[in-house]
């Protein structure tokens, strides 16, 4: 944004007028990834002290969203889509097929830009993970998942998403 030259400033900082500016002359590209595996990629990652998925999941409920680390906290409450109007939404498992069009679009030369991707592979193997780490949960926590995941899961099209069955 020209008028401002802080390179640090969150959007938030600036007022009503500069934001609809800044957000009016930019694309808006929004990656999404389904909660579950986001929760589950944090766990691998070591981003907890809890010795197995279960407690861990635990212990994010019993935090709460309030006290959530950005790593596993809802997508709406950080990228607020029903305030900002996203030109594009890229869901994590597909990104091949839609940074190929968001380029197309952009005018860029996708087939060049693009690295390989093994989306398949990916979606394979976390599908298996999921399922896996989903079956060591309690019933009470599926629900309690479902339930704090609930406005991303009914925002984004995570339709295979454990959390929502």
């Amino acid at each position: 944004y020209p008028q401002r030259r802080a390179l640090e400033m969150q959007l938030g900082e600036f007022n009503l007028t500069e934001i609809e500016a800044m957000l009016g002359s930019y694309t808006k590209v929004l990656f999404v990834r389904d909660p579950f595996q986001r929760l589950i990629s944090a766990f691998m990652q070591g981003m907890g002290s809890s010795p197995s998925f279960s407690s861990f999941v635990q212990d994010v409920l019993d935090g709460g969203q309030h006290n959530a680390s950005v790593t596993w906290k809802p997508l709406v409450s950080l990228c607020r889509p029903c305030l900002v109007q996203y030109d594009y939404v890229v869901v994590f498992g597909f990104l091949r097929q839609e940074l190929g069009h968001l380029l197309r679009q952009a005018g860029l030369p996708a087939h060049i830009l693009l690295p390989k991707f093994t989306d398949t592979q990916v979606r394979w193997t976390y599908s298996w993970l999921s399922e896996q780490m989903f079956s060591e949960l309690s019933l009470h926590q599926k629900k309690q998942l479902s339930r704090f995941y609930r406005w991303d899961l009914s925002a984004f099209p995570f339709s295979s998403s454990l959390l929502t069955g």
